[in-house]
């Protein structure tokens, strides 16, 4: 930044109709502030855009200029990819609109839309598609990663539900990116992260879901944790398409329907979802309750919004987070014996161990049909480490490195790579898996010089 003068600045703020923001102007700090507080950069500029000729312009001014680039959407990602230091940030944060074609079943969604804001337009017409857990999560980096969440059993990933792109690439040019349409560059986009372009606008495919859905949490005591996870395994392979159960191993919240002795114990919570309650779900749903002797359960009826929310408590910005995760495709007795073992030494009360439970829809895919390859990924392990104070990072970030390790043995060796945290680059490539050498040769197409990198990086092939 030391070669830029305000002339310079001026030049790139006359350019925009968004806001310029550098280190001394109100507002800065605020804007390089995101989901996850261990992340603290310092970009030299941020572009608050307010439109894609915004996106054009600040895109064109840091290549031309050779600095660093980051581009915003939520600001949710685990690795800050949302920011660079001494370089300047693309914020989408502004551009959140999202317009609902209820008769074709369609959803255009601008860059910087949350799940919050997709959910909030699409439920009013009783429409969704298969999007996260958290509804401050931005739909972008949620969907160029693949995406998965509660309805993903039934409908897929959210790639597997994006039908077109608007997008920016590094040389300036504005693409349209669908099947038919440079059909290269749309089947890296779904799965491939960032590192092809900047989507300000995509397409997605809506289905019919809310807006009631059945769903809630039962809690078990951890001293049943084996038997109840045990059973768990065992039921998922018949388990209806239409019926999601994830396990979550944690400190109990201050949940209403538990009593206050198990507020702060450990407990294993099994969240559940059915988009289509049905008989065959309320049977499924019965025998579940019966894994074990639960402590509480809150479960039936509750607007699919509601439900997108839950989980937001927990899940707030501000704390200092890092994240450890493995794909399984089957859950042994000594993975569920290494899962146990190490939830009951969490670090901290905000921290968790979740398995994702996947399959059905969303295993039905080919894995080159979409950058995204982890079909036989039937359950996804994250390693949720969460705390408040920096004298705490040592000692929590080594038990997420303990678990991950000696979880290690029984996984696929495939990650999803929106778990990525920023210390492990060396994994990219265990995100794509067969899908690498593909979409090295589609970044090379598109990103030769490699401008889009603050992201879990492809290289351009050689």
């Amino acid at each position: 930044m030391n070669t830029l003068t305000n002339g310079h600045f001026n030049a790139l703020q006359a350019s925009l109709r968004g806001q310029l923001l550098q280190a001394n102007d109100a507002g800065y700090d605020g804007a390089r502030t995101i989901w996850n507080a261990m992340i603290d950069r310092h970009p030299a500029l941020i572009a608050r855009c307010a439109g894609t000729a915004d996106v054009r312009a600040a895109l064109s001014w840091a290549r031309d200029h050779a600095m660093p680039l980051a581009v915003r959407g939520g600001g949710h990602n685990i690795a800050g990819s949302a920011l660079c230091d001494d370089g300047l940030v693309i914020d989408l944060s502004n551009m959140r609109s999202v317009h609902i074609d209820p008769r074709q079943r369609r959803a255009h969604v601008e860059g910087g839309a949350t799940l919050h804001d997709f959910d909030h337009e699409a439920q009013a017409f009783g429409l969704a598609t298969p999007l996260g857990i958290n509804s401050t999560t931005g739909v972008a980096g949620l969907a160029l990663g693949g995406g998965f969440g509660w309805l993903s059993r039934t409908l897929g990933l959210a790639a597997d539900n994006l039908l077109a792109a608007d997008m920016v690439m590094a040389d300036g040019q504005y693409l349209h990116a669908s099947a038919t349409e440079h059909p290269d560059l749309f089947w890296a986009i779904r799965g491939g992260g960032g590192n092809f372009g900047v989507v300000t606008r995509f397409e997605f495919q809506l289905h019919s879901v809310g807006p009631e859905v059945t769903a809630g949490l039962i809690v078990f005591p951890y001293a049943q944790a084996k038997a109840v996870l045990t059973q768990y395994r065992d039921f998922v392979n018949g388990m209806p398409d239409e019926l999601t159960v994830w396990a979550v191993l944690r400190k109990a919240p201050p949940l209403p329907f538990l009593p206050t002795d198990v507020h702060g114990q450990d407990v294993l919570v099994l969240p559940v979802f059915s988009p289509a309650p049905s008989p065959a779900i309320e049977e499924a749903i019965e025998r579940i309750c019966h894994f074990g002797q639960p402590l509480g359960m809150h479960l039936g009826n509750m607007p699919y919004t509601a439900w997108q929310q839950a989980f937001d408590p927990l899940l707030t910005p501000g704390a200092r987070n890092y994240w450890k995760s493995h794909n399984f495709a089957q859950l042994s007795d000594a993975a569920i014996d290494t899962v146990i073992r190490h939830a009951g030494r969490l670090p901290t009360p905000q921290c968790e161990i979740f398995l994702g439970l996947l399959g059905a829809q969303a295993s039905r895919p080919a894995p080159q049909d979409t950058a995204y390859p982890h079909r036989d990924a039937l359950y996804v392990m994250n390693v949720h480490t969460r705390w408040d104070e920096p004298a705490d990072d040592a000692r929590c970030i080594a038990w997420a490195r303990d678990f991950f390790n000696d979880a290690a043995p029984y996984a696929t060796g495939s990650v999803y790579v929106n778990f990525l945290t920023e210390d492990e680059s060396g994994r990219t490539a265990d995100a794509y898996g067969v899908n690498y050498p593909r979409l090295a040769r589609i970044k090379k197409q598109y990103d030769p010089a490699n401008l889009f990198r603050a992201n879990q990086n492809i290289c351009p092939a050689a």
